[in-house]
């Protein structure tokens, strides 16, 4: 019954704040809608979306910078740095951002770019892999995901990704926690909708590592999954885990099209 009437939300609320349903359907958004496909960037307010569009302004920059000094940083037992392999990352990571999760052989599952670059710092470098929401690993991954910026997202689902896809919908369909309640809930049935102060989006993963403003700080996608299961009082699974992989690469899935626009600034 709370579930319920958590996300029982009028229209009225919504235009309340300001944002009613016509003002965010009305096929405006250029390259941040693809048909019914909306990045969350349609659903921020103007001056996050201008904190966003204006990279002096955006917070998350700092970070990044921080990540393409670490590309060339030489690290570990083995000396080496992420340059000395990959050379030049506007040439060498074009697209990778677009394109993760892949399914990575050794490991027989899909592994994304946080993994990725922890395999190559163990493996590669020899070096002490970054902590998952550490300023390193979230430097890191927005630099790389940087050199991707505007490409459509075009994750694979088939050959052997198809059965950790079809894992992680079931993931976002599932019901969870003491409130009952899946991601489907907020972010199909009730995107555009008010749930307290904040407007529902569709959920999308293609602006993360984003600058959060509640959280005041850079943040990964799986900080953001372990959030929703925290509100809907459901255990969160780890950092890195297949569980989020899975709907990592579903929800890729589920944006394809939209652009990769990390860092992105949200609410």
């Amino acid at each position: 019954m709370y579930a319920k009437q958590l996300i029982a939300l009028t229209a009225g609320a919504a235009a309340l704040a300001g944002l009613s349903s016509s003002a965010l359907t009305d096929g405006s958004w250029g390259k941040y809608q693809v048909g019914d496909i909306r990045s969350g960037y349609t659903f921020a307010e103007p001056e996050t979306r201008a904190m966003q569009d204006d990279d002096f302004e955006n917070p998350a920059m700092l970070v990044l910078d921080y990540g393409a000094e670490l590309w060339s940083t030489k690290d570990g037992d083995a000396n080496k740095s992420c340059e000395d392999c990959h050379g030049d990352a506007e040439n060498s990571m074009k697209g990778v951002g677009a394109r993760y999760p892949v399914f990575y052989g050794p490991w027989g599952k899909p592994i994304n770019i946080e993994l990725r670059i922890n395999e190559c710092r163990q493996n590669n470098m020899k070096a002490k892999p970054y902590k998952y929401e550490s300023n390193e690993m979230l430097g890191m991954t927005a630099f790389l995901k940087y050199q991707s910026r505007d490409m459509p997202v075009t994750v694979d689902i088939g050959g052997p990704n198809k059965p950790f896809y079809i894992k992680g919908k079931e993931f976002y369909y599932e019901r969870r926690g003491q409130l009952d309640m899946a991601c489907k809930h907020c972010h199909e049935d009730n995107a555009g909708n008010m749930i307290r102060a904040n407007l529902l989006s569709q959920g999308q993963s293609n602006g993360f590592p984003v600058y959060r403003l509640k959280w005041n700080k850079v943040g990964s996608l799986h900080r953001r999954f372990r959030g929703c299961n925290k509100q809907v009082r459901s255990k969160p699974f780890g950092y890195g885990s297949d569980e989020y992989v899975n709907l990592e690469l579903y929800l890729a899935w589920r944006g394809r099209g939209l652009p990769v626009e990390s860092p992105a600034v949200r609410n």
